[in-house]
């Protein structure tokens, strides 16, 4: 940490997000003794297996997966590579490796955000760094796990991910815990830098449990010509969830994506937007969420601004609340700061519609097969460019999360 960055941090400490409920950092623990690190991660235990792999994480089969990184709590346990070009290793040893490391941190996230981006870096902490090196591109998605295993621990994670001039990566990050009544906390600030001409799908799925709370903060810079497609999944309880990933196209015919599906059960209360700022010419943007409560609260926003000429974006949030008392609040903002821009957004809340359940019922679904159907439909998301693999992962996130929703 820069002398700079210690001030900004310790000032922030204290500071409250801008939305979302405020978590008080004192109720939680910054250390914990340190796990070993794991060589061959099939040799881990079944349970922390089966963990990670509903949260799209393959351990037994790396084959399947470019490069791997795990973190149990705050210490990484396991990085590795299985293709050429492409770097995966805990930020700690690329800070060590890379002398111009430094240029990356705390550049698309500022450190003085509020007290969680400053919890992060005052305290212990590492994170995930990953890399495509000019003109490489991933064959199979890269994988990394963040994995909460104590009670009543804040976990703090920061993340690099690079894709140089011409580079192309795809990467699964899965996080998870192995607490189920216990109390925890996530913070992970992530830091995308998308060069010109390069593309990076991030494809995020959450799998916690009803006591924990998630913070993450994201920052993504995208030169020219770069694409970033995000996708968000959480399908299982938690106890409070605020993110708001902010990205930057600074290039001119940039393009950024993101993509989210939530599904809010009784007592979970999840803050989840996007924001995106159109800085240069011909710059676009499609922010797409789709929300669904069983008795949880929603808050779902989007904010898109336009400052270049020629620039296109769109915001679609759809919400369908099923049951009890859960409640959806659809924010969509647009902000236009000169002529020739495009910019656009829908959004609906609602209910099933009883016709639509009437109708498949007569061609010989229950009720309750007829529901599913359409829930399935309703939480279904075209997301143009997605590697097949990642699509079905996707697909299979949702499919086994159904019977919870319904």
């Amino acid at each position: 940490m820069s002398e700079s960055e210690k001030k900004k941090a310790q000032a922030a400490a204290n500071k409250p997000a801008v939305f979302g409920e405020d978590i008080d950092l004192n109720k939680y623990v910054g250390a914990a003794e340190l796990p070993p690190y794991q060589p061959d991660p099939s040799r881990l235990p079944a349970r922390v297996k089966e963990d990670m792999l509903q949260s799209g994480v393959i351990l037994d089969d790396s084959s399947q997966r470019s490069g791997t990184y795990i973190q149990m709590d705050n210490a990484p346990i396991h990085s590795s590579i299985r293709q050429e070009g492409i770097e995966v290793m805990p930020v700690s040893q690329a800070r060590e490796k890379f002398d111009w490391f430094a240029d990356y941190w705390w550049r698309a996230v500022a450190v003085d955000t509020d007290k969680y981006t400053a919890g992060v870096e005052i305290g212990q902490h590492d994170g995930y760094f990953i890399r495509a090196l000019p003109g490489h591109k991933t064959e199979l998605p890269v994988q990394a796990c963040l994995y909460l295993s104590k009670a009543r621990l804040a976990q703090k994670v920061h993340n690099i991910i690079i894709a140089e001039e011409g580079s192309e990566l795809h990467i699964i990050t899965g996080c998870t815990t192995a607490l189920h009544e216990d109390p925890g906390i996530h913070m992970g600030v992530s830091e995308f830098y998308i060069k010109k001409n390069a593309k990076v799908t991030f494809t995020m799925i959450h799998s916690w449990s009803p006591e924990i709370a998630v913070r993450p903060r994201t920052g993504v810079i995208i030169e020219d010509n770069g694409v970033f497609l995000s996708n968000y999944v959480l399908m299982k309880p938690v106890h409070s969830l605020q993110m708001n990933p902010s990205a930057k196209c600074v290039g001119e015919n940039a393009t950024v994506r993101f993509n989210s599906v939530l599904i809010a059960l009784p007592g979970s209360n999840l803050d989840v937007g996007s924001r995106v700022l159109l800085d240069a010419p011909k710059s676009r943007t499609e922010i797409v969420s789709r929300a669904i409560t069983t008795g949880g609260n929603i808050t779902a926003r989007g904010y898109i601004e336009g400052n270049a000429p020629e620039v296109k974006g769109h915001l679609e949030c759809r919400g369908l609340i099923m049951e009890g008392n859960g409640i959806i609040y659809a924010i969509p903002e647009l902000k236009g700061t000169l002529a020739g821009i495009d910019l656009s957004h829908e959004a609906a809340v609602g209910k099933i519609a009883e016709e639509e359940v009437e109708y498949l019922m007569a061609r010989g679904l229950t009720r309750q097969e007829a529901a599913a159907t359409i829930v399935r439909g309703f939480l279904h998301v075209d997301i143009a460019g997605l590697p097949p693999m990642l699509g079905e992962q996707l697909k299979h996130a949702i499919d086994t999360s159904e019977k919870d929703v319904m």
